[in-house]
């Protein structure tokens, strides 16, 4: 996939001011619609954000030393690695969506979680608003960052980007679900 940079990062943004909407008007919520769990069973809307915030303590310290350590001219077009591609698409929500098994040390299930949970994830989506800025003056196809499932592993700078804010977007999605689902209460 080739994409010009500029399309790339506004697609990112709208997605990621998306989740954020969402969030503040759930944090408006009664507590009690946080916990809620499924009677399918799966996490509550806090567990699916709180998952979120374990991958962005990963990866907003990671995107941020790999972009500052970075000296390549910005370029206009984004290429995406077949690898990086790959597991951009394997996130990206979809109307049934696949199931995937969440790593132990990822998984907030059971939990002991409060409105800090969506305090945390509104922080870490301006830290991401703030990272897609500051790409625009950096190369996104050069740049490489670690992934959190295999830090050997290292795929560009848009891919990583892609990954992170389309598995946000997967597991917002999963929470507007569970949302839906009950009764709005303030």
């Amino acid at each position: 996939m080739t994409i010009p940079v500029e399309q790339l990062l506004s697609e990112l943004e709208n997605m990621t001011q998306q989740n954020i909407a969402f969030v503040q008007q759930i944090r408006q919520q009664n507590e009690t619609l946080w916990h809620h769990r499924p009677a399918s069973g799966g996490w509550t809307i806090l567990e699916c954000i709180a998952h979120l915030n374990l991958y962005g303590n990963f990866y907003i310290p990671e995107i941020n030393r790999r972009m500052q350590a970075a000296r390549y001219t910005p370029a206009l077009l984004f290429k995406s690695g077949k690898m990086g591609n790959y597991f951009a698409e394997m996130m990206l929500p979809k109307a049934k969506p696949n199931k995937m098994k969440t790593l132990k040390a990822m998984n907030p299930l059971h939990a002991t979680l409060d409105r800090d949970t969506l305090d945390t994830f509104l922080h870490q989506q301006q830290q991401l608003l703030d990272i897609l800025e500051r790409c625009r003056h950096t190369n996104l196809t050069k740049v490489r960052t670690s992934i959190s499932i295999m830090p050997w592993l290292r795929l560009r700078l848009g891919d990583t980007l892609r990954v992170v804010i389309y598995h946000n977007l997967r597991h917002v999605k999963q929470a507007e679900r569970i949302a839906a689902r009950q009764p709005i209460t303030h």
